[in-house]
């Protein structure tokens, strides 16, 4: 099984050269059969016999049994002699012990241990001590156990930890490889770790540790630079690395990594897409091909795989005869945008295990909208690269249908402000207890998360825009003058934070203004922020120091949506969802920009442009939305029914009514002029009525007959509002000019009574009617001209 070389040392040697332990075992005898002598010489031995090895320093009591079991002993003692236990008596001890024990269990067994399983060796050493103690035979201890699994390692190659449960395999590793060169390699990958933030409590210290040493462990080889990437490949697919062991086995491959001895790891199922399944094998093709060959970001390309894989199953089951997408024609293109019209949640989709509740609901507008524009980019580009003949115009023969984008329009989703003034509350007095478990297991420090809380809450960015932000996005300004870093001034209180924003979904980077709280927070983290190695940034293949990264590692963009939402929902004590759906980080984009457009001094629609990073307006447009409240108050300002409605007084003659009078002629109600009383029923009809001519329906204030009507008791007195013509209301809005405009038009026009003004002879001047405030009830005379 081993071959003999010579005892590790350091500097010496060869990194080509396998790592193999100070074992010969050239001659050994590995039948895997049990002699019927080996079996009685067990049994004549005893417990106490088997316990007393001379390998302790007490001689063999009967020379004969020891004899017929060499080709047993041996391998067991020249393991025992290679392990780094150092001259402990008790350590030694435990070692005679161990091998005592695989005597014993070759007889249990009937075969010796040159032929055990993995299992064999498991069920030796016990799912855990309690159980190791509870089912021995042999009178043992705690301290026994690392011994009898370094023997199973060394002789039959036992890696299967995890049968054995929870134990120490820094302590197995070390009686291995010895102590010195265990903890260089553990020191050296530690050091790397915690130079980029791997810091947490003492227990995940120990737990970290651990997997280093079971990883060396099952690579046999206590060496860093034995750490290939095919080796990293083989321990992720051990068993013993699954669950929790695999997430730390990927910080150690990242370790491993940065020092050169091996690749960085790639998450499981990165980038990786699962096959297409329920197409036709050529359509297929074609669409791993498109994206194969597509420039777009990755991304868009797997969105559009998946929809084009969707377009694939809608073949397959009503057009089976169509499988490559140059057989496409304008029917075919009309049938398939007709389906999408009627297409519901869950057809022609692969897995339906997310969708629950939602299968059978129509789908979205906008998915719809979606939809089409992918199938349409998939054959625009494949007409493009001459992959196909051009048949059909996509732009045409897929568009969407008219019926489905007069469905689609502007929809912000704004959180209510008193939700929102709660959480920005939450925001700026949250605490580690806040956060969901215990806050000394955070896996990213407070420092980190008040600076991306305060960020979110403050600036609206994107999440994408946020996880990318860069190291020394934060610049100030006071006066247009850049405040240095070294500057012993205190920043003034008028001192404006300048945010550098990087590459983003519509643009290119830009800087915007933003409070300087966020340049505080920002500050305060980068202080504490540990160095870290820089990352590529996926949208400008550039490699950049990421503001936000830690243990070598940028901040989940769902991060926010996952853990900073709920817990500021939590200490605001709203809930994580409103009317316009679930709260996320994209709605407070919105929020923002709908405040700053309803703002007291508001932005204009192209100044929030800039400071949101949109390339057109209409994007704006899609965040800015104005507020009932700011709507209501300009409607009132503008006036319009005061504008186009003028509200007099009318004086009832309730006596005239009552006692028939009016029926025979006799005037009823008057609408006061305000320098008299015109007496025509129909006044609103009139054309004279802003301008009024005097005729024989007037009735002079100053006159007997006025001042009669005045005085009588049963005098009722109301408002009438009447609608006003253009020329009317520019004679109001524009004064003495207009008027005398209007008097110049109405001059051959015939009053009530039948002459016209120029036959009146109206004096040069007039007295526009006066206008009731209605809302004090009086007069409000609109001026004199």
């Amino acid at each position: 099984m081993n071959t003999a070389v010579s005892a590790w040392e350091p500097g010496r040697h060869d990194d080509r050269t396998p790592w193999s332990f100070h074992v010969d075992g050239r001659g050994w005898d590995r039948r895997g059969e049990l002699a019927d002598g080996e079996s009685a010489a067990v049994l004549a031995l005893g417990p106490t016999g088997l316990r007393r090895n001379r390998a302790v320093g007490i001689p063999r009591r009967t020379a004969t049994h020891w004899k017929a079991l060499d080709r047993l002993v041996e391998p067991l003692d020249a393991a025992r002699g290679v392990l780094h236990h150092g001259e402990d008596i008790r350590f030694r001890r435990a070692g005679a012990h161990a091998a005592a024990l695989v005597l014993q269990h070759c007889v249990d067994t009937g075969r010796s241990y040159w032929a055990w399983t993995a299992w064999d060796w498991a069920r030796l050493g016990g799912s855990n001590a309690e159980e190791f103690l509870a089912a021995r035979t042999l009178p043992t201890e705690r301290t026994v156990r690392p011994f009898l699994i370094a023997l199973g390692y060394l002789l039959g190659g036992f890696t299967g930890f995890h049968h054995l449960g929870n134990f120490n395999r820094l302590h197995l590793a070390c009686l291995v490889f010895g102590d010195d060169i265990v903890e260089a390699a553990i020191s050296q990958a530690a050091g790397i770790l915690d130079q980029w933030g791997y810091r947490g409590p003492l227990r995940v210290k120990h737990r970290l540790r651990g997997i280093f040493s079971q990883a060396l462990l099952i690579n046999r080889s206590p060496r860093l630079e034995d750490l290939t990437t095919e080796a990293f490949t083989a321990l992720r697919a051990h068993p013993a690395n699954s669950g929790r062991y695999s997430e730390m086995l990927y910080a150690l491959q990242r370790a491993v990594a940065a020092l050169g001895h091996c690749d960085p790891p790639v998450r499981s199922g990165y980038n990786h897409a699962p096959g297409i399944e329920g197409t036709d094998p050529a359509w297929a093709a074609w669409v791993e091909r498109w994206h194969a060959t597509s420039p777009l970001t990755p991304r868009v390309r797997a969105t559009g795989r998946t929809i084009l894989a969707k377009v694939g199953r809608w073949l397959a089951t009503e057009h089976p005869e169509t499988t490559e997408p140059g057989q496409w024609t304008r029917k075919t293109c009309a049938a398939w945008v007709a389906a999408v019209d009627r297409m519901a949640v869950g057809d022609y989709v692969q897995r339906r295990d997310h969708i629950h509740a939602r299968a059978g609901t129509p789908i979205s507008p906008r998915t719809k909208a979606h939809i089409l524009m992918a199938t349409r980019m998939f054959f625009r580009d494949c007409q493009e690269w001459d992959w196909f003949p051009r048949r059909f115009d996509p732009a045409r023969a897929l568009a969407v249908p008219r019926s489905v984008a007069s469905l689609i329009g502007t929809n912000p989703r704004v959180i209510a402000d008193e939700v929102w003034a709660k959480l920005l509350w939450a925001g700026l007095n949250l605490q580690p207890a806040d956060l969901p478990g215990n806050s000394a297991d955070a896996y990213y420090p407070m420092d980190l998360i008040r600076a991306i809380t305060l960020t979110w809450l403050f600036s609206g960015l994107r999440s994408d825009e946020l996880s990318r932000l860069r190291v020394g996005c934060i610049r100030w300004q006071h006066d247009g003058q850049p405040i240095t870093a070294n500057s012993a001034d205190v920043l003034a209180c008028n001192a404006v934070c300048l945010l550098d924003v990087p590459v983003h979904k519509t643009g290119t980077a830009f800087t915007k203004p933003v409070d300087p709280i966020i340049g505080q927070a920002i500050e305060a983290w980068q202080a504490k922020r540990p160095a870290q190695p820089h990352r590529l940034d996926r949208k400008t293949g550039e490699h950049v120091d990421l503001l936000f990264s830690i243990r070598a590692q940028p901040i989940a963009k769902d991060y926010i949506n996952h853990t900073i939402i709920p817990a500021l929902c939590g200490k605001a004590g709203v809930p994580t969802a409103d009317v316009r759906g679930n709260i996320t980080s994209h709605r407070a984009r919105s929020t923002i920009a709908s405040q700053l457009y309803n703002a007291k001094e508001p932005m204009t629609l192209f100044e929030l442009q800039a400071w949101l990073g949109h390339k057109d307006p209409a994007s704006t447009q899609h965040y800015a939305k104005i507020t009932p409240n700011t709507l209501s108050t300009a409607y009132t300002e503008a006036g319009y029914f005061a504008r186009n409605v003028r509200t007099i007084e009318v004086l009832l003659d309730r006596a005239a009514v009552t006692s028939g009078a009016a029926s025979t002629g006799q005037p009823w109600q008057h609408y006061d002029l305000g320098h008299g009383y015109c007496t025509y029923t129909f006044f609103e009809q009139c054309p004279h009525r802003m301008a009024c001519a005097r005729c024989d329906f007037y009735t002079p204030k100053d006159s007997t007959k006025a001042q009669l009507l005045e005085a009588k008791e049963n005098l009722q007195r109301m408002l009438a509002s009447i609608p006003l013509t253009d020329d009317e209301r520019t004679a109001v809005d524009d004064g003495q000019a207009a008027l005398d405009d209007l008097l110049e038009k109405l001059t051959d026009i015939p009053t009530p009574a039948g002459p016209t003004p120029r036959e009146i002879g109206v004096p040069p001047s007039a007295t526009l009617l006066p206008i009731a405030d209605v809302s004090h009830g009086k007069h409000a005379q609109m001026g004199q001209f």
